[in-house]
């Protein structure tokens, strides 16, 4: 299998980390792909529609986009624990982290364009406080209802790839949570976060 990806998403190296949490990267080729919605890129496009990475490629079988399709398949190709529980409370609790941390990175993306990437006459400062109260918000949810003591699971692993990036781009902080701190910290120091570095910037 082949992976398109690019070293400084926080969904392709999501994808990423889970394929070495379930035993099989050594199974795919990652091969970094430059994407933004101001740079077409026709290799991703002729994969994925959306232009987007990730895309993981399947020898004789279609393309699988986005990072939460990929887990889902990526889970069913290995014997050990499954990453996204299959049924009861344990499921909905994984999968409702991986939509806050999902969310989290949407709204650190959307920052960063009122911020950084838009031409400074374009920004709109009131979307981008909105956008920050979201991060606040989801940060204090955070530190109250994530469970620590859960089975690794996919949620954790959302968790931690958004975070990391949100670090990256030195964008609004949860670190004043010590208890959400403390666990990410913990997991940062886990050999799929290490293997997968973030680095570089986006090229428009």
């Amino acid at each position: 299998m082949k992976l398109l990806y690019q070293t400084h998403s926080p969904y392709a190296r999501k994808a990423l980390v889970f394929a070495h949490e379930a035993g099989l990267a050594d199974r795919i080729e990652v091969v970094h792909h430059e994407t933004s919605p101001l740079r077409r890129n026709e290799e991703v496009f002729a994969a994925n529609p959306l232009g987007k990475v990730p895309v993981l490629l399947r020898p004789g079988l279609p393309a699988i986009f986005d990072s939460d399709v990929i887990c889902a398949y990526l889970d069913t190709l290995h014997a050990g624990p499954k990453l996204i529980p299959a049924d009861g409370e344990a499921r909905w609790r994984a999968l409702q982290l991986q939509a806050v941390a999902q969310g989290v990175a949407d709204a650190g993306i959307a920052i960063r364009w009122e911020t950084q990437r838009r031409p400074k006459e374009l920004r709109y400062p009131p979307l981008r406080d909105g956008y920050v109260e979201k991060l606040l918000a989801s940060y204090d949810w955070l530190e109250q209802s994530l469970d620590i003591d859960a089975p690794l699971h996919v949620g954790h692993i959302a968790l931690a790839t958004a975070l990391s990036w949100l670090e990256f781009r030195e964008l609004p902080t949860f670190r004043p949570r010590p208890r959400l701190t403390r666990w990410f910290d913990e997991f940062s120091n886990r050999p799929s976060m290490l293997a997968t570095p973030l680095w570089g910037q986006t090229h428009d």
